[in-house]
């Protein structure tokens, strides 16, 4: 059984964030004209509280290796003439390089993999898919405008392939008929055991924090699927399960304020943001602005967290209305007066416009 057929009985989806089917992205490139293809392992992992990738390569790097392999020899296949080539990046943040690269090159060994580090000053952004493919061809890191899709213009308009850690660690376990549809989840802040943990797929958020013995036994909230993008959930919405990257943070209602957990999300994504839109650029600013001097418009607030949403070059801007309004209408209504330290009658107004 050839191993496309086999990603696609696994049902194999990216673990990267996007959860996209990895058979379909895997056929479009194999599709796509073109006598030059590149493979990129995406490691830059830039996302606050996120370790898997980190785990996998410490613990796996022969598994990761294996998996960038399989996907060389299936795009190599598909050749027309004997001047094709196939080629591949590990596109590794500095922190997991400068602990890993001897393991890493021990596995790599002669195929065709190079090693690429995140350039130290690229941050969030330098994560997303075409920026990192900017990284490599020495350009500006920022993302590139969409379409054309990497699958078909990517590495100097080639058609590229570019999968998470975590993606080829399981197509080396689809490969050898080892896949369980397990995924790995990295558990962080307001609990006992926070480490990287690998369980069911399929698990909710609530299974996972009792299988880990990190479900707490005070008033708490969640962040799930990355401690900056992910959606924030109370207590009494845990039976789901986690997308994105596999994240859970733990956070106590009774120890952090509204302002604070706001300020923390709005400034991260001002910091991160290349400034490449307007709608980016001048939004956050605008918002951190409003959080810094307290002084809060409302209506304003979230016409520019929609128009963020609506209008945004890249996921970056894309993502920001997730964790702040669902913060606002899943936690914000349960944290007491006390704790709010928002100006009075936000609660209402929040409520209202978040609706």
């Amino acid at each position: 059984m050839d191993i496309l057929t086999k990603i696609k009985q696994a049902g194999l989806i990216g673990r990267g964030g996007a959860c996209f089917p990895v058979a379909e992205k895997w056929q479009a490139v194999y599709n796509a004209p073109g006598n030059c293809k590149y493979i990129v392992c995406n490691a830059s992992e830039g996302e606050p509280g996120m370790a898997k990738d980190g785990c996998i390569i410490e613990k796996y790097a022969d598994r990761l290796i294996d998996g960038i392999k399989i996907a060389i020899n299936f795009l190599s296949s598909g050749k027309q003439n004997n001047k094709f080539q196939t080629s591949a990046y590990l596109y590794i943040n500095n922190k997991y390089y400068k602990k890993y690269y001897k393991k890493l090159n021990q596995s790599i060994g002669n195929s065709h993999i190079k090693i690429f580090v995140k350039p130290y000053d690229s941050g969030y952004i330098g994560g997303e898919e075409s920026s990192l493919l900017n990284a490599i061809e020495g350009k500006r890191i920022e993302p590139r405008l969409k379409p054309p899709f990497p699958v078909s213009n990517g590495l100097w308009g080639c058609p590229t392939l570019i999968n998470n850690v975590e993606t080829f660690y399981n197509i080396s376990l689809v490969a050898n008929n080892e896949y369980k549809n397990f995924r790995f989840y990295t558990i962080s802040g307001d609990c006992l055991y926070g480490k990287v943990y690998q369980l069911p797929a399929d698990f909710t958020i609530q299974k996972i924090l009792i299988k880990t013995n990190n479900l707490p036994d005070f008033p708490f909230f969640v962040q799930v699927g990355g401690n900056a993008s992910g959606e924030i959930l109370n207590s009494g919405q845990l039976k789901k399960a986690v997308g994105g990257g596999g994240s859970i943070a733990v956070f106590s209602l009774t120890k952090y304020k509204a302002k604070k957990i706001l300020e923390n999300l709005i400034e991260f994504f001002a910091n991160e943001s290349c400034g490449q839109c307007a709608p980016c650029r001048e939004g956050l600013f605008r918002l951190n602005e409003m959080i810094k001097t307290g002084k809060f418009d409302w209506p304003l607030f979230f016409d520019l967290l929609n128009n963020l949403s609506e209008s945004s070059f890249c996921g970056l801007g894309l993502a920001v209305a997730v964790p702040v309004k669902s913060f606002m209408k899943n936690v914000l209504p349960l944290i007491r007066e006390s704790k709010l330290d928002l100006p009075h009658g936000s609660r209402e107004a929040i409520l209202k416009y978040n609706s």
